[in-house]
């Protein structure tokens, strides 16, 4: 399976075995829980996905990778202790608490979550010593005399042989003992994935051109060589750092990550004509609507990998644009909840301890999700603007010395920019899109690529989030078009199905 179905079916049994019934009891007893044994190759987001069920589960994680530890580390260290049996008193080696047990515990009464996800990564590349305790937690969920707490779940990812020359097999008892899921690449899922993430749109339009290059590994007389959308996406991240730097990513920076020579040179081709597309096109004019009409000549003639290329350009603005409205979106929202909270208790408080108050409560709620490990960089980055506008209120109102009577009056105000500031997003962000389509209309009519350009709109979480909340008539317009063709398409199909089979018919009739 893929790695969103192998995430659903993770999710599911997260479901399943933290199910209770009538009295308390676990539906299914924990020693029926058996730990997921996920299989596949490296680099196509087994981590990520354990992260995003541990958020959207509201789950604790702590994670491992098992390669980095000794069996002291992952057992516990042996000591003496004196027992007394009967009327004889012995002494009896004991084990202090596992490293990784102790994590979890240790979350546990950082976060208040009882229950959660323990992520054992490249399980089946243990040392030689550490091997039968790693089958042994697996089978039994303990290490030496301490048991892993009921309530967590075990998840142990691993690469296939065909990708890693040191890993061990499982034997039949161990294999019998856990709930395998083997998963595979394929770019399509990763693609939503990406988009989420914003993935450089040079990355993702050259991964629509050339999707074979999404995931390859290969072994040469030259060793193995890869380009994995591990890779990919650390790439991107690079690639957005040097932008902000003025640096440009050459094939040897791509060919640090992408580790397959010839489809690191070939991204590196396309990175330039990328750079060049966004120059000869001047995307930045097209939204503004200033094209000149040799633009629009020069697409229109243009190869369509390189009209695929510029509409890449050009929808990867438009997320960048839709990600800053909703981004300011969501900064609104939070802080008008903060602002309902701030009003209610203004009449018991000084306005300075309420917003204290609130700023640390936000504060605990952040700390507390990342050591639960389910905080990702959108709402980390939500949290802290939230806090950070929270706190410049506070400084203002010290500068004030504003009353309680006018420190409300004094701190809606203020939320009132940001207010204005998300309208302002909105208007510019909306003229970007009408212009966009007004160029392609002018460019290609009604022709393919303004079919792609609409259902990439669609496919896009920003983009589509934007069209959602500000509407683009545009795009409606298209989109209504776009539907009715593929219903007139279908009724075509019909037709002609029903009058294949009347034409079978009246052959299969003896003649007269």
């Amino acid at each position: 399976m893929n790695i969103k179905q192998a995430k659903q079916e993770i999710t599911n049994t997260l479901r399943a075995y933290l199910t209770r019934d009538e009295l308390g009891n676990y539906l299914i007893p924990a020693i029926r829980q058996r730990p997921v044994l996920l299989m596949g190759p490296p680099g196509i987001g087994k981590t990520q996905i354990m992260e995003q069920i541990a958020r959207e589960t509201g789950v604790g994680l702590v994670s491992y990778t098992i390669t980095h530890h000794t069996r002291q580390s992952a057992m516990g260290l042996p000591f003496i202790q004196q027992h007394t049996y009967g009327e004889e008193t012995v002494s009896v080696t004991r084990y202090t608490m596992s490293e990784i047990l102790a994590s979890v515990y240790e979350l546990m009464e950082k976060t208040g979550l009882r229950e959660g996800i323990l992520f054992l990564d490249e399980i089946n590349c243990v040392s030689e010593t550490l091997a039968p305790m790693m089958l042994q937690f697996l089978q039994c969920k303990t290490f030496g005399n301490q048991r892993l707490p009921e309530g967590w779940l075990i998840v142990a990812a691993g690469n296939p042989p065909e990708y890693n020359k040191s890993v061990r097999e499982f034997d039949v008892v161990t294999l019998d003992r856990v709930k395998r899921i083997d998963v595979s690449e394929d770019f399509a899922v990763w693609k939503e994935y990406a988009r989420r993430k914003g993935i450089h749109g040079a990355v993702l339009s050259y991964l629509d051109i050339k999707k074979e290059n999404f995931y390859r590994v290969e072994t040469t007389v030259d060793g193995v060589q890869f380009a994995t959308a591990r890779g990919w996406e650390d790439l991107s991240e690079l690639i957005y750092a040097y932008e902000a730097l003025g640096l440009r990513a050459d094939r040897e920076v791509v060919g640090q990550y992408i580790q397959l020579p010839r489809v690191a040179r070939d991204f590196a081709g396309y990175l330039e004509l990328y750079d060049k597309y966004q120059k000869t096109y001047h995307v930045e004019e097209i939204l503004r609507g200033t094209w000149q009409a040799v633009t629009v000549s020069e697409l229109r003639a243009a190869p369509f990998d390189e009209k695929l290329s510029v509409m890449g350009l050009v929808l990867s603005r438009l997320s960048e644009a839709a990600a800053l409205t909703r981004r300011q979106d969501a900064l609104t929202t939070a802080l008008h909840k903060d602002l309902t909270a701030f009003r209610d208790q203004l009449a018991s408080a000084a306005p300075d301890q309420v917003l204290g108050g609130i700023i640390r409560e936000r504060q605990t709620e952040l700390g507390r999700a990342r050591e639960a490990g389910q905080l990702d960089k959108q709402t980390r980055d939500l949290w802290q603007r939230e806090i950070r506008a929270l706190e410049e209120y506070r400084r203002r109102l010290a500068l004030e010395q504003a009353a309680p009577a006018r420190a409300m009056d004094a701190v809606r105000g203020w939320f009132g920019e940001e207010v204005d500031r998300r309208k302002a997003l909105g208007r510019e962000t909306g003229t970007m899109f009408d212009n966009a389509f007004r160029f392609l209309e002018q460019t290609f009519g009604q022709d393919q690529e303004l079919v792609l350009f609409v259902t990439e709109i669609t496919a896009g979480p920003a983009t589509s989030w934007f069209v959602e909340n500000f509407g683009c008539d545009a795009y409606f317009r298209h989109n209504r078009e776009l539907l009715f063709d593929d219903a007139r398409h279908r009724i075509r199909e019909e037709i002609a199905a029903v009058r294949a089979a009347e034409r079978e018919k009246m052959e299969e009739r003896p003649h007269e």
